[in-house]
């Protein structure tokens, strides 16, 4: 293809030019359209990124990669269970730090101090004593720890407040057994200062004591009472375990507690031991965290706590934990979304990482396309005002000017008009706009001239003095094209 440019006295002359390509002029102004475009629209990118930045800050941060629980004293089931998280969380690419403490009440603690910068703990319920628990919530219930009670006694006993006087081992203080045993006694009329003596021992010491006719009764929950010691003590001879006649009453008074029916023979088949199906009561071990854990991170527990604490137990059924139905902390939103629908799509089928960040994604772009979309839609109408509101201007120096040549008719002061009427002229020539205005600005060309033939001038600059003259427009349509 060849553009041909001939001259007045100079010899044919033919470029080449590419096919496809537009000519040089014709990207010289769609440059410049496009360079006026994006200068005027940059409010609304400005807004746009903006919200971006704030999304990606506020809205829909990354997940942590790095969580501390408080678990429990060294060997315990806490720390056993904490370690179990630590390697499912790890097969995601989450390394849990596990802190080792005294027990329930101590992991309270930890939480509630903003310094110790704890995430999550195991938390026996019920050992809250008032309703101010600050930020935090359960990931749901993860395991029973059934409270287990073994007294002396010649003949059964069927309400603890036949304990009144007695020698009790509760354990010691902060530890989730005692304040249990504290609140059951409270209940049925025995607390300190009265007859009733309430003693610190715990675990073996407590067992060897009740053995050694030390002590009369003694609570043990958790660690203290795996069904190989339950085993072992109901065979000592004069040891009897308590069994809860009135478990429905607690239960209704301790939302905290479960009642657990535990049928005849279930510690010993060969001994049948128990003898006859009994009650026991049991609290149940929280997942507690922040109000701000991420959910990604409380999915995640939620299912580590499934693998872990899901099958069953001589006390409990396959799949009955976790569960969010008892609880003494608030549940958290995540856990009930968690509970009633599973994983989101992207958790469900994608690895963590990938999942997490194509949640972000789409949490930043739905939010940005509302804005987007109609900012589309509208900066072009912005933009063709602005174009229009400069050419209307020029519009206006015109009327002031015929205005002007009215008042004063001479002919000095008709050159001085005419002579600003070329430099309008030459401003509208050098105004670049789209295509889509171009007959806008041919029309205001037109009509400088109208003006012109009606001062009397001359054909103004690139036009002749007819309105219908072609010369002027023609050059116009080069640069506005």
């Amino acid at each position: 293809m060849t553009e041909r440019d001939v001259r007045p006295g100079q010899p044919e002359a033919v470029n080449e030019v590419p096919a496809g390509a537009a000519p040089r002029g014709l990207r010289t102004v769609v440059r410049a359209i496009w360079s006026d475009y994006l200068g005027r629209s940059w409010p609304a990118i400005l807004v746009i990124a903006a919200a971006i930045i704030v999304l990606l800050r506020y809205v829909s941060p990354a997940p942590p990669h790095k969580l501390t629980i408080s678990s429990g004293p060294v060997g315990s089931t806490f720390e056993r269970d904490a370690a179990l998280y630590q390697k499912i969380l790890a097969r995601n690419g989450i390394t849990l730090t596990i802190l080792n403490s005294q027990g329930s009440q101590d992991n309270l603690q930890r939480l509630l101090d903003p310094n110790s910068h704890v995430d999550i703990a195991l938390i026996q319920s019920g050992v809250v004593e008032s309703t101010d628990t600050g930020d935090l919530v359960s990931l749901g219930s993860v395991s029973f720890e059934p409270l287990t009670i073994f007294y002396r006694a010649a003949r059964p006993i069927a309400r603890l407040s036949e304990l009144s006087g007695q020698r009790i081992a509760i354990g010691p203080e902060g530890s989730g057994t005692r304040a249990l045993a504290q609140a059951l006694l409270k209940a049925n009329g025995i607390g300190p200062g009265g007859p009733t003596r309430l003693l610190e021992l715990e675990g073996e010491a407590a067992r060897a004591a009740l053995l050694q006719h030390q002590i009369d009764a003694l609570f043990l929950t958790g660690d203290s009472a795996p069904p190989a010691t339950i085993r072992e003590m109901l065979h000592a001879e004069g040891i009897r375990l308590f069994d809860f006649p009135q478990a429905d009453a607690y239960v209704r008074r301790f939302r905290y507690l479960s009642k657990l029916a535990v049928p005849a023979g279930v510690f010993d088949l060969g001994e049948n031991l128990p003898l006859l199906p009994i009650n026991m009561l049991s609290p149940t071990v929280e997942l507690v965290a922040h109000a701000s854990l991420h959910p990604a991170l409380s999915d995640l527990l939620i299912e580590a706590a499934t693998e872990v604490h899901g099958p069953a137990t001589l006390l409990q059924d396959a799949g009955q934990f976790p569960t969010p139905a008892v609880h003494s902390f608030p549940i958290s939103r995540d856990a009930t979304r968690f509970y009633k629908s599973g994983r989101s799509f992207s958790y469900r089928y994608l690895p963590f990482w990938l999942a997490s960040l194509l949640d972000r994604v789409v949490v930043v772009l739905l939010p940005v396309l509302f804005v987007l979309i109609p900012a589309l839609r509208y900066i072009p109408a912005i933009y063709n005002w602005r174009v229009s509101r400069r050419i209307h201007r020029h519009y206006q120096e015109l009327m002031a000017l015929e205005r002007e040549a009215i008042r004063h008719p001479s002919s000095e002061r008709r050159g001085e008009l005419l002579k600003r009427l070329g430099g309008i002229e030459r401003a509208v020539i050098s105004v670049r706009v789209p295509g889509s205005h171009a007959e806008q600005l041919y029309v205001l060309r037109e009509h400088i001239e109208y003006v012109r033939a009606h001062l009397g001038g001359t054909a103004g600059v690139g036009a002749p003095a007819s309105v219908g003259g072609t010369a002027g427009v023609g050059g116009a349509a080069g640069e506005g094209a």
